[in-house]
């Protein structure tokens, strides 16, 4: 069924006010009301479409990450299937941060609206999988499935924007400490000395 014209525009003044939102305020400020109120539709439009705050937020992030699952399931290798093993880990794991700098406010909001969320949702379960899959592939020996939940709990915006802001460190070396999580040096195949 064809989504009606006025329907259509109030979604999407609904998700262009709610991107403006997180984008803007303090999560705790960030209401179904307020977000009614600067697309101007009434609260009861927004909940009957999105439910609720994650519901929206998922709506929100939802074509990046198909985006994100279609390049990790079809495209080229490292990224793409195929490849070398430790490569591909690396893309993939390069993919998962830009990911998340790049959708920084919407993940924040994840984490911040509902207990588990981040975890919880189909595309972290996505995320998580395809992240054991290639630790395992990468470092047969390790428990990956254990190892692809700590690294995917490093990859979490909360812990970036902590990292950042009050340790002080730069973007590139978190990006290299969630490498050397997922794949340590001493594990590398290698002569040892």
């Amino acid at each position: 069924m064809t989504e009606r014209a006025d329907a259509a525009r109030n979604r999407a003044a609904v998700l262009a006010a709610a991107e403006t939102l997180f984008q803007r305020e303090d999560l705790d400020h960030v209401s179904l009301a307020r977000i009614a109120q600067a697309a101007g539709v009434g609260k009861a439009t927004v909940m009957r479409r999105f439910g609720d705050l994650l519901g929206l937020v998922d709506a929100l992030i939802a074509p990046r990450v198909t985006a994100l699952q279609s390049r990790v399931r079809s495209g080229e290798p490292p990224l793409g299937p195929g490849g070398d093993a430790a490569a591909s880990l690396h893309a993939y794991l390069d993919a998962l941060f830009d990911f998340v700098l790049d959708n920084y406010t919407l993940i924040r909001a994840l984490e911040h609206y509902g207990p588990h969320a981040y975890y919880a949702n189909p595309a972290s379960q996505f995320w998580i999988d395809e992240l054991a899959d290639r630790i395992h592939a990468a470092r047969p020996t390790i428990d990956a499935g254990y190892l692809a939940h700590a690294v995917f709990t490093a990859l979490r915006a909360d812990v970036i924007d902590y990292l950042r802001r009050h340790r002080h460190m730069d973007t590139e070396r978190i990006r290299a400490g969630v490498h050397t999580l997922a794949d340590p040096p001493d594990l590398r195949p290698g002569p040892r000395r």
